[in-house]
């Protein structure tokens, strides 16, 4: 990344994906604000050293100006069964409030942006691992709601010459130091697992053990949440003018819902009792990346694959906050 200290907006940046995010922009030298309304996002999550904004993503015209050379977007709803049951309010804060968003970044002259996509946008893919070229077919309301601001990033691209990033991510685990997890409710399986471990959970639940894949259990691409900061540092100096770049990140291998249960109970030393549950409506066996374009394009290289190094760092931040 360049080394020139730049002013960035992070918005969502007290969330998991966008703290992490902020302190790798304040540990390479630039000036960070964050943005969030703390709806799911947590105060303690916003590094020190960072402008702190409480406040709705929709306003941010009251505080983007020209001062900004970017802006990091990672403020939306993300709870793939609340879209199902409460998809108003995905279409208004994700896509309405990347409307407002993008309209802000106009009038203020700010021209680049990273956006915070996903995996969802693809659905259930027909072959893996999954490339950028693939069709997207979400299969809920969150997903949806991503690939219309991809959309719309395209648009605003090929119309008002902005430089943009998108970065569609599959399973996004691990902690850095302080910064990690915090979600309410949990839905992510590493976390629930470590949950077990704790005490803090009975049991674990699996989810159908009868799927084309090895053990039977799905196979998901697990990406470390400091490898992923890592590559939206990248997509900074990727960024050029009229163009929206999409770029999958995951580690390009899959582990298995047991392979985890297993390495969290190698990594703890905890046992980890499992219940077995009927296969979950929607649930693809597999789900890997391609991320050749992100290699190519960003120059980005993942280091922290292994999976006892995910779930270690992941459980040594829950520690972290059970003692909190």
């Amino acid at each position: 990344m360049s080394n020139t200290r730049k002013k960035y907006l992070v918005t969502g940046g007290a969330g998991y994906v966008g703290s992490v995010v902020a302190a790798h922009l304040l540990e390479a030298g630039h000036q960070v604000t964050v943005l969030d309304d703390l709806s799911t996002g947590h105060r303690a999550g916003v590094p020190a050293g960072a402008e702190f904004i409480e406040g709705r993503v929709q306003d941010a015209a009251k505080w983007l100006d020209p001062s900004y050379a970017a802006v990091l977007h990672f403020a939306a709803s993300s709870q793939v069964g609340e879209s199902v049951v409460r998809p108003e309010k995905y279409w208004a804060n994700n896509v309405g409030g990347t409307t407002d968003l993008l309209a802000a970044m106009r009038d203020a002259g700010v021209r680049t942006l990273v956006f915070s996509s996903t995996a969802a946008t693809y659905g259930e893919p027909d072959q893996v691992p999954i490339t950028e070229t693939a069709a997207t077919a979400p299969t809920n309301p969150y997903g949806a709601t991503k690939l219309a601001v991809d959309h719309m990033i395209s648009g605003e691209c090929a119309a008002h010459g902005l430089a943009a990033v998108s970065l569609r991510y599959f399973n996004v685990a691990g902690a850095y130091g302080a910064y990690g997890e915090r979600h309410d409710p949990e839905s992510h399986l590493i976390p629930l697992v470590l949950q077990v471990a704790q005490g803090r959970r009975e049991t674990i639940s699996v989810y159908g053990d009868d799927y084309p894949t090895p053990d039977g259990t799905c196979v998901r691409d697990y990406i470390h949440v400091a490898d992923l900061a890592e590559a939206h540092l990248l997509a900074l100096d990727a960024a050029a003018s009229h163009e929206h770049l999409i770029c999958n990140l995951g580690n390009g291998n899959g582990f298995s819902v047991r392979e985890v249960v297993e390495t969290v109970r190698r990594v703890t030393g905890h046992p980890v009792p499992e219940t077995a549950a009927p296969r979950r409506g929607g649930d693809p066996a597999v789900l890997v990346a391609s991320a050749e374009r992100a290699k190519e394009r960003l120059g980005w290289r993942p280091s922290r694959t292994d999976l006892a190094g995910i779930v270690a760092d992941a459980w040594e931040f829950a520690q972290r906050r059970e003692s909190e």
